[in-house]
């Protein structure tokens, strides 16, 4: 606690400021999560002051991040689809799978698992990054030119024909949950059917209308309607956001830049009084937990949500180290990952139960913090406390705020989200692949399949066929590399220093193999040939295994199916410098000692040799 105050003043600068540069964002994601600017204002807030309570990176400040908005973004997009349209249907939901990201965040915690993250591939994090900003962009580009699709009544109605057939869809499903059979009662569908109205097939239109403009495919599709029906105003007060952004960060960057852009723009258009579209009202008063999570909590409704959850929780885990790693290196500290993880996890979990979207370490708020002078817990604990007493003071301002310029400010994020670094990079890779006549690099292939698949299909499951491919290609390069150097070629080679005693009268009858370097699913192809290679005169085969340190099971089956095909030929072998991985690994399946006797395995060749001298005889004298 006395650490906690001991630098009071430059605390309360850096939690300030970093408060200041979040409100802006915080309300843009929130909005662009579809569930309000509150719930971006909740999360900022108990994230923020719980993560920086309970983490283990001092300067750091955490609220919702680009990365955790795009994501969240879809599975609350998702969540409401399944639940007739309705925000209030599905929130609870909603709130529970986030509540579960935050709970798993903290078992990462418990379990240790925080020093592993940065073993994810750079080109997965890349390509899943400028994903991310590309799908912002895309999602932004409807409302900064003021075109909602759930409002283009023609758009609307040609969805009128699925949106049937959704809630012909839930209505079996409801059935099906009550145990009644369709085909025997028949007339309990039509009954139900007949109960839909007008206005519920409207509804239901609209919502496949307005989860149509959430997907990067259906923006493209509606975008030649929309440019149609522009709305120059909300476009002025978009493009106005954006060119401040950029511009007054070439005057100061000691005031930031976002916030001049949102009371600026906000203050022409209230001033004015002109006809543009303001956020959704946030409400005035104390956050109050929303415990519906618990009373109305149904396991069969989160299921399906639990790989989810744990691709949030895993997101938010590498946005929060990373960001810890360039606070490490501004501070010249040293974080501590797992209790990092376990104060984001409480963070989230809190701000769930309060109705906020999850967020995760952001590193422009942190370094703001730590050029302002924050150094202690106590900073981002101010810049959580202080976006509370501005959402109650200033909730009615906030909610006259165009969204419009919120529009604006996320199109500035997702290209500042971009990896630039990363992009820049392609065209010097080395070109290590060939796909039939062209020659690529592994790195920008996988960057481009996370990429494109994130942007026209999934974020989840691209980042996880984006480590798949990641990991068979690191496989395959170790496994060439260390094959390089595994020596398990079948031709004999040249007699080691022990062996140059051997006796000549005994050459035909015993041939001597080295192993040297592991077996395993690279280099079983030479060995299994090894056989062949075995001169019809020889009795014996000794394989020497000092210089295999290592076997995996590819390894282990190619060796058992060797020694059986000798064992058949009533070949002996002889093992000398049998270590002990291969040996626990051959013992395991009972190689030892139904293939190779104990008696057949010799520390070193010296004794090999007196075995030797004792039981082959020389049947092919010269």
């Amino acid at each position: 606690m006395k650490n906690l105050f001991s630098n009071i003043r430059g605390d309360a600068f850096g939690g300030i400021t970093a408060g200041i540069v979040a409100l802006p964002l915080a309300l843009a994601f929130g909005v662009s999560s579809g569930l309000g600017p509150t719930a971006g204002l909740y999360g900022a807030i108990f994230i923020s002051f719980f993560a920086a309570l309970f983490g283990g990176t001092n300067t750091q400040i955490s609220g919702p991040t680009a990365p955790m908005t795009a994501v969240s973004m879809l599975v609350i997009a998702g969540i409401i689809a399944t639940n007739d349209g309705d925000v209030n249907k599905a929130l609870p939901v909603i709130l529970t799978v986030f509540l579960l990201t935050g709970l798993m965040q903290v078992g990462l915690g418990i379990l240790g698992l925080g020093k592993y993250i940065r073993y994810i591939p750079y080109p997965v994090v890349s390509g899943f990054m400028t994903a991310i900003g590309v799908i912002i962009l895309l999602t932004q580009i409807l409302p900064s030119i003021g075109y909602y699709p759930k409002e283009d009544m023609e758009f609307v109605n040609t969805f009128k024909a699925q949106a049937e057939n959704v809630i012909l869809r839930n209505i079996i499903e409801e059935e099906k949950s009550e145990g009644i059979l369709v085909l025997e009662n028949f007339k309990e569908t039509i009954s139900r059917s007949e109960a839909i109205s007008q206005d519920d097939i409207l509804r239901e239109s609209q919502t496949l209308a307005k989860n149509e403009s959430k997907k990067a495919f259906g923006i493209i599709k509606i975008l030649p309607r929309a440019l149609q029906k522009i709305n120059w105003l909300e476009l002025i007060l978009a493009l106005g956001t954006i060119f401040i952004i950029y511009g007054f960060k070439r005057i100061t960057k000691a005031v930031p830049s976002t916030l001049v852009a949102l009371i600026v723009m906000s203050g022409i258009a209230v001033g004015f009084g002109l006809n543009y579209r303001p956020i959704e009202e946030i409400p005035s008063g104390l956050p109050i937990p929303n415990l519906e999570i618990f009373t109305s909590f149904k396991l069969s409704s989160v299921t399906p949500y639990v790989f989810t959850a744990l691709t949030l929780a895993l997101l938010g885990a590498i946005d929060s180290l990373l960001t810890s790693v360039v606070a490490d290196n501004m501070t010249k500290t040293k974080h501590k990952p797992n209790k990092e993880l376990v104060g984001q996890g409480i963070g989230n979990s809190i701000a769930a139960i309060f109705g906020g979207i999850p967020g995760a370490g952001a590193t422009i708020r942190t370094v703001v913090n730590i050029t302002s002078g924050g150094k202690t817990k106590l900073s981002g604990m101010i810049a959580g406390v202080l976006l509370l007493i501005i959402l109650l003071a200033l909730g009615p301002v906030a909610s006259k705020i165009p969204a419009a310029v919120l529009a604006g400010i996320l199109i500035t994020v997702g290209i500042g989200v971009m990896d630039y670094k990363g992009l820049k990079a392609i065209p010097s890779l080395p070109r290590d692949i060939k796909l039939g006549p062209l020659k690529l690099s592994s790195e920008v292939l996988i960057m481009l399949v996370v990429l494109l698949l994130s942007t026209f299909w999934d974020l989840i499951y691209a980042v996880g066929i984006g480590l798949v491919i990641a990991s068979l290609m690191f496989m395959k390069k170790i496994g060439d590399l260390t094959a390089e150097r595994s020596d398990v070629k079948p031709l004999k080679e040249e007699a080691w220093a022990d062996e140059a005693n051997f006796p000549d009268n005994l050459k035909e009858e015993v041939f001597i193999k080295h192993l040297k370097g592991p077996l395993f699913f690279g280099s079983t192809s030479d060995f299994q040939q090894l056989t062949a290679q075995i001169p019809d005169t020889a009795k014996t085969v000794v394989i020497r295994l000092g210089r295999m340190q290592y076997m995996d099971q590819s390894g282990l089956y190619a060796m058992e199916d060797m020694l059986q095909d000798l064992n058949k030929k009533g070949i002996e072998v002889l093992f000398v410098g049998l270590l002990r991985q291969p040996k626990y690994m051959m013992e395991r399946i009972d190689i030892i000692p139904d293939l190779i006797p104990r008696e057949h395995i010799f520390d070193d060749f010296e004794h090999c040799m007196e075995w030797i001298k004792t039981n082959v005889k020389d049947i092919h004298p010269s």
